[in-house]
C-alpha cells in the first residue's frame, strides 16, 4: 500500500532530473524506467539516463537538503523523494552509469503491512 500521489512526485522528480541531465549532452539521449519484483517481497524501480552523470565522490551528498548541481535548483527534490520512499518503508539510492549517465533506484515493500 502506498500513496500514489507521493510516488508520482518521486517518479516525476527522477524523470525531470534525468531529462535535465541530458539536455546538454551531444549524443544519444535515453531515459529508461524499469520495475522489477524481487523474491524478498519488494519491488525495485529504476530511472536511468544517459546524461552528464553524478558529481564525482558526491553520490550520497546529492540527497542532502539544499545540495544541488543545477544553477537554479533548490536542492530539495532528491531529499524529499528519499523522505517519501523511506516513509513507505523503502530506500532510494543512486549509481553512476558507464560510460555516462546516472541511475536512481528505489525499493518498496510489496506486502500490505505497515513498516515498523
Amino acid at each position: 500500500m502506498a500513496d500514489r500521489v507521493q510516488l508520482h512526485q518521486v517518479l516525476m522528480n527522477l524523470m525531470i532530473n534525468g531529462i535535465e541531465a541530458m539536455k546538454d549532452v551531444d549524443a544519444t539521449r535515453e531515459l529508461t524506467i524499469r520495475s522489477q519484483r524481487r523474491q524478498n517481497e519488494e519491488v525495485v524501480v529504476s530511472v536511468t539516463d544517459s546524461g552528464v552523470g553524478l558529481p564525482p565522490q558526491q553520490t550520497e551528498q546529492i540527497f542532502n537538503a539544499f545540495f544541488t548541481t543545477k544553477p537554479h535548483g533548490t536542492g530539495m527534490g532528491l531529499r524529499i523523494s528519499r523522505s517519501i520512499i523511506e516513509s513507505h518503508g523503502g530506500r532510494l539510492w543512486a549509481a553512476e552509469n558507464s560510460p555516462r549517465g546516472a541511475s536512481f533506484y528505489f525499493s518498496l515493500p510489496t506486502s500490505a503491512e505497515a513498516p515498523e
